[in-house]
């Protein structure tokens, strides 16, 4: 494929308003998933469970291909995939080498699982392709209402744990000798993650799901350590991520999940960029006051 027949295939907008009117829903839904995605990817950050997520999302991913294998919902199968890891690894992961060690179990199960699973499908390739990599188009109005409304459920309950997990993800000894539940607010929050991941997966797929997850939050700890600064920026830089992967996608042939993960990861490099002057500019201001 030559450079011109790239571009065609990438970016392609001829009748982009047309098609623009026809993806409302998905544009939507994109924008809520960001927005949870922006969210929970703050305190995975804060908990240092970027290597949790991947692992999660590789039983989701068999839950989910086991779903298509028998018919069933994907969203539901992907559901009960993620959740059951979350709790495996909320309740036997108690410390950071336990949880490393069955996240390495759990990863290479899960996706052998899942590629075994496809393998038994003999439905459309289309089906299978999109849970590796991201299918959400052609939402229609009672799917974003289910999506939208387990993404509030997620929401508000973080919410009403908000404090406390911030306490015990920041210094866990100091907030269990508080009183803090730090085990219980541990595994409610894996729980919320693994419904996260398995929302997730519609826009970037299995592999691809810390695109929404992990990179919105890093970049934002790149430019701010203000807590409440850092949620809102990962908030706008997963919608910006997930909408705009959406629009551009529309005028491709490809899956979402490259747009979606190219901006994610501009918006890194360039948050890492700025953190990077920023620090230098600090280090230079300090060495001339000591002169």
């Amino acid at each position: 494929m030559d450079l011109d027949a790239f571009l065609q295939a990438t970016f392609n907008f001829d009748n982009y308003g047309e098609l623009l009117t026809l993806v409302q829903n998905s544009i939507w839904a994109g924008a809520v998933l960001g927005l949870l995605g922006g969210l929970v990817g703050t305190f995975v950050m804060k908990r240092d469970l970027a290597f949790a997520v991947h692992g999660i999302s590789e039983l989701s991913f068999a839950g989910a291909a086991f779903a298509l294998l028998i018919g069933a919902d994907v969203v539901f199968g992907s559901l009960i995939g993620s959740v059951a890891a979350a709790l495996l690894l909320g309740l036997m992961g108690v410390r950071a080498r336990d949880k490393n060690s069955i996240i390495g179990v759990i990863m290479p199960f899960g996706l052998g699982l899942g590629i075994l699973f496809l393998a038994l499908y003999e439905g459309r390739a289309a089906n299978k392709f999109g849970l590796l990599t991201g299918q959400i188009v052609s939402v229609d109005t009672v799917q974003l209402q289910a999506l939208a409304g387990t993404a509030v459920v997620v929401m508000i309950a973080l919410a009403a744990i908000w404090r406390p997990l911030s306490f015990a993800s920041v210094d866990p000894e100091l907030a269990e000798a508080r009183g803090v539940p730090v085990r219980a607010l541990g595994i409610v929050f894996m729980v919320l993650l693994g419904v996260s991941v398995a929302l997730s997966i519609q826009v970037v797929g299995a592999l691809l799901v810390l695109a929404l997850l992990i990179t919105p939050a890093a970049a934002a700890l790149r430019v701010t350590s203000s807590p409440r600064l850092v949620v809102l920026l990962s908030v706008v830089f997963a919608i910006t991520a997930t909408v705009g992967g959406i629009l551009l996608a529309l005028g491709g042939r490809i899956p979402i999940s490259p747009y979606v993960t190219t901006l994610s990861f501009l918006i890194y490099v360039a948050c890492r960029s700025v953190g990077s002057v920023r620090a230098r500019r600090g280090h230079n201001g300090r060495i001339l006051q000591k002169v």
